[in-house]
């Protein structure tokens, strides 16, 4: 009943935020008479923060459409390799008709980026991409919001996620030979599980796993976000959070962590900051401060989209990682496609470097959660691992913003080069020629002028 009645409020405020988007337009527009009056700007600012707190934030896009590599400026074309029922392996192709960018770019490590099925979108991870794309072929999990997919398409567990990355791995090793991934905040739980899995069975890992930020082991330096999983038993988050997609979406029936619940706890854990966020945005809108009011909508246009997490996986998830420390007890058992269960054993990975990077002030996964990682991998030689820890940096600033690209990134770039050895770079090379030909523009998309750009990673 509770999404019902959000629906509803939710269609009574849209009318009104529309119209406060053309009150704030009327005000400030120099052609318009209401602009003119003395009170003008607060009343232009006014209907503008109002507008912005009514609005329904929809998915953002990536908006990614070029990258420099060895200054060379690079187009970027975006595109999905695999549809999953909830979940996209979404690629960044890149493009050039300079020759030796183009060399360049054949032989950088391929990259996949396991995105957070957390409440926002992978879109979050946009600086992380934008970063990356200077130096390596990147894919990332694009995953869907689960009001959006339909019954039809079958129930999602955390065992599906974990099936979901090795695919994925697996998908990229065939294209390319080899792999590294980076994996940001929650799913470094199942990514790990799903290299050890891969390990026991004897297949080949990736060629190094980069995990920030995330409760590989939820007991170390609690947060409140840990503190709320560990207090609440499994049945108060199934009868409290937990509700079914109302008519008018395709997922109509389906049992739900709805997003507008989520965000709510986002906003509850910092109140007082996203108070003086909107009230400084106020401010900089009266003093004409474009640059900062903008810097505001673009991080507010991300942190308010979020999506709905199927039931069945975020009630999994809390039990798991935050109740019963399945990963660090090593009683984790995951059950295959085929319906095999099959346990998580961290200790069988060989041949796969580990990097693990923690915010000095992250209040969502505590200090240790994410190096515990090194304490469960033992058969990973100790040269094969390194832990970072970003002074100052908050649980965003380890993948977005200055400390990323300043102090994070350098390094991790450094670390998956160091751990990409001369075949690999060379199968990569030779997997992305071979997929020229799958990748090649129809006949009516043919470059016609001279100069047209060549695709490379």
């Amino acid at each position: 009943m509770l999404y019902q009645l959000y629906e509803i409020q939710r269609a009574m405020v849209e009318p009104f935020a529309d119209f406060a988007q053309a009150a704030a337009k009327l005000y400030s527009n120099p052609h318009s008479l209401l602009s003119q009056g003395p009170m003008s700007q607060r009343m232009a600012a006014g209907f503008d923060l109002f507008y912005r707190l009514g609005k329904d934030y929809e998915k953002p896009e990536f908006n990614l459409h070029s990258v420099d590599v060895g200054g060379v400026d690079v187009t970027i074309r975006e595109r999905v390799e695999v549809d999953k029922p909830f979940c996209e392996l979404r690629r960044f192709k890149r493009f050039s008709d300079d020759t030796d960018t183009l060399q360049t770019m054949l032989s950088q490590p391929v990259v996949l980026i396991v995105a957070p099925l957390s409440g926002h979108y992978a879109t979050l991870l946009r600086d992380t991409v934008q970063s990356m794309l200077g130096d390596h072929k990147v894919y990332i999990t694009d995953w869907k919001n689960a009001r959006l997919v339909p019954l039809a398409d079958g129930e999602f567990h955390l065992d599906d996620y974990v099936n979901y990355v090795q695919e994925f791995i697996r998908y990229l090793q065939g294209k390319y030979g080899q792999c590294h991934v980076v994996s940001v905040c929650q799913p470094t739980v199942p990514v790990l599980a799903a290299v050890s899995l891969m390990a026991s069975r004897g297949e080949t890992p990736p060629l190094s796993m980069t995990m920030m930020g995330g409760p590989i082991d939820a007991r170390r330096s609690p947060t409140s976000v840990n503190n709320l999983a560990q207090n609440r038993s499994f049945e108060w988050f199934e009868n409290n959070v937990i509700y079914r997609v109302p008519e008018g979406y395709p997922g109509v029936g389906r049992r739900v962590y709805p997003g507008f619940l989520q965000y709510s706890g986002f906003v509850a854990m910092n109140p007082d900051r996203h108070a003086k966020s909107h009230y400084d945005y106020f401010k900089d809108l009266i003093k004409g401060d474009d640059a900062s009011a903008e810097h505001h909508r673009k991080f507010y246009d991300e942190y308010n989209a979020v999506l709905d997490m199927d039931a069945d996986y975020y009630l999994e998830t809390i039990a798991t990682v935050f109740q019963d420390y399945k990963l660090v007890h090593g009683t984790w058992e995951v059950r295959s496609p085929e319906g095999q269960a099959e346990l998580v054993r961290p200790q069988d990975i060989k041949g796969s470097a580990l990097l693990t990077v923690e915010g000095e002030l992250d209040d969502i996964s505590g200090s240790g959660q994410t190096r515990a990682a090194h304490d469960l991998c033992t058969g990973i030689a100790a040269e094969q691992r390194k832990h970072l820890e970003v002074p100052g940096a908050g649980h965003y600033g380890i993948f977005s913003g200055r400390r990323w690209r300043e102090i994070v990134y350098p390094q991790v770039r450094e670390f998956i080069s160091a751990h990409q050895p001369e075949s690999a770079t060379a199968a990569s090379a030779a997997g992305h020629t071979s997929s020229l030909s799958d990748d090649a523009p129809s006949a009516t998309e043919q470059p016609r002028k001279r100069g047209a750009k060549v695709q490379a990673g």
